[in-house]
């Protein structure tokens, strides 16, 4: 049994106790939070659960295993580094971090312990998700074309991160876990439309080197919650609505078939081909119990995690780039390949 230690009890803490405590692989011995009403309620419906406002109890506490840390971004680097260096297992909310150089650094330190560390992508877990990445993955689908994907709502603003941190991040990691490729450009443009605080309105266009292209709307300013993604390939197409109750995903045996009938590119013929719709079964086991099930899978084994350090410093390089493209007005940013930076 894993003993695990869970820093943050805030907005998605209990989320991740309540898992830890259902999974049969952890157990949770600690729970830290500033608000000491926050940590009441944890008290509360986990009685025999130790709780401190003191997050280094947690990571000092050698009966623990593994630290979860759900806590503002800006504080991710401190609270994983201290967790690594005292030798636990580390489970980090997105992103990993709020620079590429510190999720480095965090992964370069895990490696070199022989720690695990992993970062919270939860949706990449979602049995939605896990079914486009078989799909796409078999070529099932043909050559992927585009992805379009619209992650909007109203709220939660976030005081020390923009919409794209916040939204987009889970975006870019579904994309990470299902495509084949990783793009290397980004153009973003985003709007704040209360003083003071970050941008609330965001758009971003990925590109790769093939004919892939990829375009994300995030929006903290909607009237209407909507989490909905079209995946356009040669042979077939996917909507994957997250806000569906049943039938999350549905292939369309939909279209083009171009037909050369000379020898001139200026004879090609586009038809249009119009075939069933199916919506695949998908497993609706909770995301982040098949994360946290991932997760100690990964310390028993020593392997490195499906949203492991790499995966974290190259979603926080996309965000990196498109930040700096939307303060130069969507000027186009290269993103660099992680290689490059392990």
């Amino acid at each position: 049994m894993i003993k695990v230690g869970v820093v943050g009890y805030g907005y998605w803490g209990p989320n991740l106790v309540r898992n830890f405590v259902e999974s049969s692989e952890t157990c949770v011995l600690g729970v830290s939070d500033l608000n000491s009403s926050r940590l009441g309620l944890a008290h509360t419906r986990y009685p025999y659960i130790r709780t401190t406002t003191d997050a280094f109890d947690l990571i000092r506490d050698p009966a623990i295993d593994a630290i979860a840390i759900c806590t503002p971004v800006n504080s991710h680097f401190e609270l994983a580094m201290a967790a690594l260096q005292a030798g636990k297992h580390v489970l980090v909310e997105k992103p990993l971090a709020d620079s590429s150089d510190r999720a480095l650094r965090l992964t370069e330190e895990a490696s070199r312990r022989r720690l695990v560390l992993m970062v919270d992508h939860t949706f990449v877990y979602t049995g939605a998700v896990r079914k486009i990445r078989e799909l796409v993955q078999s070529n099932a689908l043909g050559e992927i074309y585009y992805y379009d994907s619209v992650r909007v709502n109203l709220g939660l603003f976030q005081h020390d991160v923009d919409v794209m941190w916040d939204l987009a991040v889970h975006d870019l990691s579904i994309m990470q876990s299902v495509l084949k490729e990783s793009p290397l450009a980004v153009s973003a443009t985003g709007m704040a439309h209360v003083t003071g605080k970050a941008q609330d309105v965001a758009f971003m266009t990925l590109f790769f080197g093939s004919r892939l292209i990829a375009h994300l709307h995030v929006n903290w300013l909607s009237p209407v919650k909507v989490r909905k993604t079209l995946i356009g390939a040669s042979r077939k197409m996917i909507v994957y609505d997250d806000l569906e109750n049943s039938d999350k995903i549905k292939v369309y045996d939909k279209g083009i078939t171009l037909t050369n009938t000379e020898a001139s590119l200026h004879n090609i013929l586009v038809s249009y081909r119009t075939g069933d719709m199916c919506s695949p079964k998908i497993d609706n086991t909770e995301a982040l119990l098949v994360e946290i099930l991932h997760f100690a899978d990964c310390i028993r084994q020593n392997r490195i995690p499906l949203t492991g350090g790499v995966a974290g410093i190259e979603v926080v390089q996309i965000l990196e780039a498109a930040s700096r493209s939307a303060l130069e007005r969507g000027n186009p940013i290269d993103v660099p390949p992680v290689a490059a930076a392990l």
